[in-house]
């Protein structure tokens, strides 16, 4: 960030005028700098959800909602998802370049020999109830990692930052499909350290002690595109939680835990699962028979019915990642030989209206990641409760690259928003025998 211009913005304060520099990113608008803002002029800004506020300087992620742009350290998403893995993307978001065979060799070396979680891990699940959400026991698990972690939370050493971040990254997994193991009352089962990493999860999600799992490379890759797809996507709701987490100077699995506690939301995390939900209604109401009167319903305002899973609150033209996971998600069904299943038959004849009818066209009412993605998961035979886990475990990666940035940031500090106070103002205690 260009700190040192000389570019300022002027801002009427009642009856003074105050200037404040203006700094400029490598691309994206240009910010106005009101740290002295209060010194100056003894007033806040206003700003309920921080939609005009940039909170932090960062090198990790770049969205252009108007044009549909995403690019992980300069480089375009659809890019990435087509010609790279999910560890290759977390090497470029943790370290800022793309690994050379070498690095992504040692690279995958490391996070493999931290994928195994510590034995008493299991004996803290059963604590849990067997009918829990996979991602309240997931919240729990990550948070509790500190306990039995402990020798790496030194946030001030590269050293420690490193191995907590390779071991987050790799546990992960693990984690999620313990989650997922222990809901269905099924033996865990442990990595196999000659498989890739997504090949790895897979196999730890669905195998089982009486039949040996089959990898399918393109189930695979449908599934290593999720993670790339969702790695991190800038200052959102959670990545925002980690960061004002990590500010207080907690140790990285506290603040990851924070995260997948955000992300939890169904403002959030939950929508590919709301998508999911959305079509079982549909199906169970008549399925692609009754699509035109739910269509109307859309149409109406008065309804009450909502279309989830098309248009996007942030990308207002397209959603960049929804073109490679569409293809994705084509690849699956024709795979596992589900293009005749009455639920993905519904789902792609929604699909086609939105892409072609006047009224979706119009409002830019497109399929975005979070439809297809859900598609995709359900094909692969992930039952939607685990579908935020997964997102928690793709996500992991671009939190940790935040918070690293955070805490090796010259201008780091503990934050701490204002407020816009409306309650009563200063009054005097009345003794309780003399209230009313």
């Amino acid at each position: 960030m260009d700190t040192k211009s000389i570019s300022t913005a002027a801002l009427n304060c009642g009856d003074k005028a105050v200037e404040f520099p203006l700094l400029h990113g490598s691309i994206g608008p240009d910010v106005v700098d009101i740290r002295s803002l209060y010194g100056k002029s003894g007033m806040f800004t206003y700003d309920p959800g921080f939609m005009s506020t940039a909170s932090c300087n960062s090198k990790i992620t770049y969205i252009d909602g108007d044009k549909g742009v995403l690019l992980y350290r300069g480089y375009p998403i659809e890019e990435l998802a087509a010609h790279c893995d999910f560890l290759e993307t977390c090497y470029l978001l943790l370290n800022g370049e793309l690994p050379t065979q070498a690095q992504k060799t040692a690279f995958a070396s490391a996070v493999t020999r931290h994928t195994m979680v510590h034995e008493q891990m299991q004996f803290f699940l059963r604590g849990f109830r067997r009918d829990a959400h996979p991602m309240a026991v997931l919240t729990g698990l990550v948070g509790a990692l500190a306990a039995f972690y402990h020798d790496s939370l030194d946030i001030s050493s590269p050293q420690d930052r490193e191995e907590s971040a390779l071991r987050l990254i790799a546990k992960m997994p693990t984690l999620v499909a313990m989650s997922y193991k222990y809901s269905l009352g099924q033996p865990f089962v442990f990595p196999k350290n000659e498989l890739s990493y997504t090949a790895n999860f897979m196999r730890m999600l669905f195998a089982n002690p009486c039949e040996e799992y089959k990898v399918n490379d393109t189930l695979v890759r449908a599934m290593d595109r999720i993670f790339i797809l969702h790695a991190d996507h800038e200052q959102n709701a959670s990545t925002s939680t980690v960061r004002l987490c990590g500010s207080s100077g907690t140790n990285p699995f506290a603040a990851i835990a924070a995260g997948v506690a955000c992300l939890w939301g169904p403002a959030h995390g939950g929508a590919n699962e709301a998508c999911l939900n959305m079509l079982y209604k549909l199906q169970a109401q008549g399925g692609v028979a009754k699509l035109g009167e739910f269509i109307a319903k859309v149409k109406d305002p008065n309804s009450g019915t909502r279309l989830m899973g098309f248009g996007h609150r942030v990308y207002k033209n397209h959603d960049p990642r929804a073109k490679l996971m569409r293809e994705t998600c084509y690849e699956v069904l024709g795979e596992l030989g589900l293009a005749g299943d009455p639920l993905f038959k519904l789902a792609m004849a929604l699909e086609k209206v939105a892409l072609e009818d006047e009224y979706f066209v119009k409002r830019k009412l497109y399929p975005n990641v979070d439809y297809y993605s859900g598609i995709v998961q359900k094909a692969l035979g992930i039952p939607v409760s685990m579908f935020t886990g997964v997102f928690a475990l793709a996500r992991t990666v671009g939190w940790i690259a935040q918070w690293q940035e955070m805490i090796t940031d010259s201008e780091y500090k503990i934050g701490r928003p204002r407020q816009l106070y409306s309650g009563p103002t200063r009054r005097a205690v009345v003794p309780i025998a003399k209230r009313g």
